[in-house]
């Protein structure tokens, strides 16, 4: 067969360069403490508007996806990307962050949009026993975004080795990537048009009326498998701002800070396509995958924020900004080891979180309902997090909060993992639709399903 741009591959290769250009750069400067402002009061400001917007807009975006279609509601949403990134480089003539704070409350709209229209594309599009693979194919080309970002930042500030703000030109370049997202997302295939290789459709819900998709998004708050992920979901941005902010930003010079930047977003590449893989493993039944997939995250977690716990002993809020160099040597190899953990753990559990919602649906309406709702709880753990940060509390308390709210969500991730069945049925699944990927376990599909 060869290349088809309606393919479910092509269209997900396509989401994720359109979030390696804006989403992808928007980390590199997020990660970067302040979006590379030395004053950082007024990125963490611009955070707590965006997570505050994104957590209202997430929620209502799955009905504003269901209704535009992907092309549009993912430009909209590249849009508001380049206007942050303006307002930044706005910033570092005018030092008034009236503007950036407001672009950060219209970012948090658009990338409610924007990752709403993703979360349905990648957990929709992809055949059941290859959802994993396609949100492994997603994570990769999205963080290589990030990466490709951290390195222009690295170079071209690899000369300052004090603390200080990004240059003009870091900005422009990310401009220009930014608006070649937005092309991209014009090219994009609306969901009717998209068909499997053996010419089947992808599945896809009639739109009800506007009222009737306002009900079917606020039931969501009464599903027990969203109530029971809610904990997960909350948690899962919880920690950027202390990774970003109280680690990378306090503790690092502005070089290191880009290079760190680089391994953490590498990790995340890795650590995503790797877990992946695990996920779609064909050798046992679905609900048994949850379950190695849970354990992972777990094992990996807790043992990388106790490492954190041991090495933010080593300096607290009010010390002197250590401006720690990569070339100092053996005492710069810890700290960034533990950095790249972090960033490793984040792949695993958004991973985990989307391979669930996945595991719940092959409905193109519903999971971008699902995917809406995990960006509303996403984001007003973001939001919360980034005005604990923008307080000053003690970096030791914010790093206790984080890991509380980690180890939180294990029992309703548990509790979700023992009811995963083996085959998605949303009540509209035709049978040439319907893939069972355990056929050689010899499962009887019609009892799972009506289990």
């Amino acid at each position: 067969m060869g290349f088809r741009w309606t393919s479910p591959l092509a269209q997900v290769i396509a989401v994720g360069f359109i979030c390696f250009c804006c989403p992808g750069m928007f980390n590199a400067l997020n990660s970067l403490n302040g979006g590379g402002q030395v004053d950082t009061k007024v990125g963490q400001n611009a955070n707590v508007a965006l997570y505050t917007c994104f957590a209202i807009f997430g929620l209502l975006s799955g009905a504003i996806h269901n209704k535009l279609g992907p092309k549009w509601t993912i430009l909209i949403g590249c849009s508001a990307y380049i206007l942050y990134v303006g307002s930044l480089l706005c910033y570092n003539h005018t030092l008034n962050g009236a503007f950036t704070i407001t672009a950060g409350g219209i970012l948090g709209i658009g990338a409610g949009m924007l990752w709403t229209a993703q979360g349905a594309i990648m957990m929709a599009y992809p055949r059941e026993q290859d959802k994993g693979k396609y949100i492994g194919y997603f994570w990769a080309i999205f963080n290589s975004g990030a990466v490709l970002g951290s390195v222009i930042a690295f170079a071209i500030n690899y000369n300052v080795t004090e603390v200080k703000s990004l240059a003009d030109s870091v900005y422009i370049t990310f401009l220009v990537i930014m608006s070649a997202g937005a092309l991209i997302a014009l090219s994009l295939a609306p969901p009717t048009a998209v068909t499997h290789s053996n010419g089947d459709k992808i599945q896809i819900q009639k739109f009800p009326t506007w009222t009737g998709e306002v009900i079917a998004v606020l039931k969501l708050f009464l599903d027990w498998r969203m109530i029971a992920l809610i904990p997960m979901f909350l948690s899962s941005n919880w920690f950027y701002s202390y990774q970003f902010s109280t680690v990378n930003g306090y503790y690092f010079s502005t070089r290191t800070q880009s290079l760190n930047n680089i391994f953490y977003w590498l990790s995340q590449i890795g650590g995503s396509w790797t877990f992946a893989r695990v996920l779609d493993y064909q050798g046992v039944n679905r609900r048994t995958r949850s379950f190695w997939g849970l354990g992972i995250v777990t094992i990996c977690f807790v043992s990388t924020w106790v490492g954190g716990i041991f090495f933010q002993k080593t300096y607290k809020l009010g010390d002197p900004k250590p401006g720690v160099d990569f070339k100092i040597g053996a005492d710069y190899i810890g700290p960034l080891f533990l950095y790249i953990f972090y960033g490793l753990n984040d792949a695993a559990w958004q991973t985990y979180c989307y391979w669930l919602m996945g595991a719940l649906s092959n409905d193109v309406a519903v999971l971008s309902r699902y995917a809406g709702f995990y960006k509303c709880i996403q984001s007003s753990g973001g939001a919360i997090a980034w005005r604990i940060n923008a307080l000053e509390i003690s970096f030791m308390t914010e790093l206790i909060i984080c890991f509380s709210l980690l180890v939180l969500s294990l029992p309703g991730a548990l509790f979700l993992s023992t009811r995963i069945k083996d085959s998605s049925d949303d009540g509209v699944t035709n049978d040439k639709e319907r893939v069972v990927v355990d056929q050689k376990h010899d499962y009887d599909t019609k009892t799972e399903l009506a289990a």
